[in-house]
């Protein structure tokens, strides 16, 4: 047994976080910025970072380059105490990186793909074999198409071991939200946020859904349970074409919402691995874990530790 209790697939890259004046004017105008900061970033290493941070043993699949931003994220990941032996690096490709333009309700990305739709099955193969995970998660289905193309038989393979999965496709850049249906039927957990759960429901229905309620009892029919992130509102969990529980999250002063889903699907699932955690704590755990990271710029600057997350329960 390798020891790692979640194998996160998927992302990861710095972001370049810009904050204040953020909202383009061409015509050659020039704006002034409150701040900029490069962090780690990638929605599969923020859910790394969250893991570890709330003393999850978790390792990282990725492919970064042989370049500067590559070295940023390893340095970031290998700080926070991810395992990254799962983590190649391509000497031809540069390094994925995103910009964010952050507000502090909202945000814009843009991003370079770069290495991040690299990552073959098969490397995601032989890092599972080799590090026998209790649980895989998988990240930013839309950004790796190859990825994604293999996901049903790996998949199958992963479960006959035993092993517990979930997803987090993110945003899709093309907002076509299709190709979905098989994986969703695979896996134990699906955690998207409320926008994404509607488009990806009125995909799958081939019509517009335009209730919450109606796109996670959808979802769930498929066999996974549906863990809905809604903001400041917390998360919401259906199963079998029904909502089964929710949990509010926390009322705070927001300095960035960057990464606020990834610490959520963290928390949620550092409570799922927890034996002894109903439903009902797995959503408080991940709403409270989403609504701290919240406080500092970055994916990755204000995740909570297990005592704090114990605390702010408590």
């Amino acid at each position: 047994m390798s020891g790692i209790d979640v194998l996160v697939i998927g992302d990861a890259n710095p972001d370049l976080l810009l904050a204040g004046d953020t909202v383009p004017r061409f015509g050659q105008a020039e704006q002034l910025l409150d701040s900029a900061e490069l962090v780690l970033g990638g929605s599969a290493a923020i859910v790394a970072c969250g893991l570890a941070r709330l003393g999850v043993r978790t390792a990282l699949a990725a492919v970064v380059g042989d370049d500067q931003f590559g070295a940023v994220v390893l340095e970031g990941l290998g700080a926070a105490g991810v395992d990254v032996s799962a983590i190649t690096t391509d000497p031809e490709r540069p390094t994925g990186l995103s910009v964010v333009l952050s507000q502090p309700h909202d945000r814009a990305i843009l991003t370079l793909p770069g290495t991040i739709p690299t990552l073959s099955a098969d490397a995601v193969r032989d890092s599972w074999r080799r590090l026998r995970p209790r649980h895989v998660h998988i990240a930013s289905y839309f950004l790796q198409p190859e990825l994604a193309a293999a996901l049903p038989a790996l998949l199958d393979e992963i479960a006959t071991s035993g092993t517990t999965i979930s997803l987090d496709t993110n945003w899709d850049p093309a907002e076509r939200w299709t190709g979905l249906g098989e994986v969703l039927r695979r896996v134990d957990l699906f955690l998207p946020n409320r926008e994404e759960a509607l488009a990806i429901a009125s995909a799958v229905q081939g019509r517009p859904i335009p209730d919450l309620d109606v796109a996670g009892a959808t979802l769930s029919e498929l066999g996974c349970r549906v863990v809905v992130k809604a903001g400041a509102e917390g998360g919401q969990a259906f199963e079998h074409g029904s909502r089964v529980a929710a949990a509010p999250g926390l009322v705070l002063d927001v300095v960035d919402t960057t990464g606020a889903g990834d610490s959520f699907d963290a928390g949620y699932l550092a409570a799922y691995l927890d034996a002894a955690a109903d439903e009902i704590d797995r959503l408080r755990w991940a709403a409270v874990a989403g609504s701290l990271s919240v406080r500092a710029r970055g994916g990755t600057g204000a995740q909570a530790t297990r005592a704090e997350l114990a605390g702010v329960l408590a």
